[in-house]
């Protein structure tokens, strides 16, 4: 069985806060075996995200995308994402918005309704350790998917959305 929300988590633990993806998703991971809820969401973690993720999007009500953000307000943004053209680079490595374009070309219909939560970064360099700030942005990131994850529909994470800005940077370009 295909469980209705699908979570992505990206970044590098080796690479300072790009580490927050991963993070976020140890913790959702170990909340939602707790909490019964690991039938209902399903956990992907990658370094970046990759044109094979369209088929993880299949059979989904809701889909969400975590990162680590340079520039972004803290503690994060979360916001509603929709399918774009022209946004990627390459094929192994895509923003959400392209991954979800890929999904509309390939499958024929729209993709599920999908969010971001952009966790405010400082430092990514090779090697170094989560930022003590980056840990409190954590914090307030987890609050955030403890509540999407107990109400886990369109309407509800609609209401949630938190953006204070039009700048948003995916993936970290460092």
């Amino acid at each position: 069985m295909t469980a209705p929300v699908v979570v992505f988590a990206v970044g590098n633990p080796s690479r300072g806060d790009d580490a927050i993806g991963p993070e976020l998703c140890s913790r959702l991971e170990k909340w939602l075996k707790n909490e019964g809820l690991e039938d209902q969401v399903e956990l992907i973690e990658d370094f970046q995200l990759q044109i094979e993720h369209v088929l993880d999007l299949q059979g989904r009500q809701l889909a969400l995308f975590i990162d680590a953000g340079e520039n972004t307000p803290a503690p994060y943004t979360f916001k509603q994402i929709a399918p774009a053209t022209g946004i990627a680079h390459t094929t192994h490595e895509l923003p959400p918005e392209a991954v979800l374009q890929v999904y509309l070309q390939t499958e024929g219909c729209e993709p599920p309704p999908s969010f971001v939560l952009c966790v405010s970064g400082e430092k990514f360099e090779l090697g170094a350790p989560l930022t003590v700030t980056a840990s409190s942005h954590v914090e307030a990131a987890f609050t955030l998917l403890m509540q999407l994850c107990r109400k886990a529909s369109l309407v509800e994470w609609r209401s949630m959305i938190v953006d204070k800005s039009s700048k948003f940077l995916w993936p970290y370009s460092g």
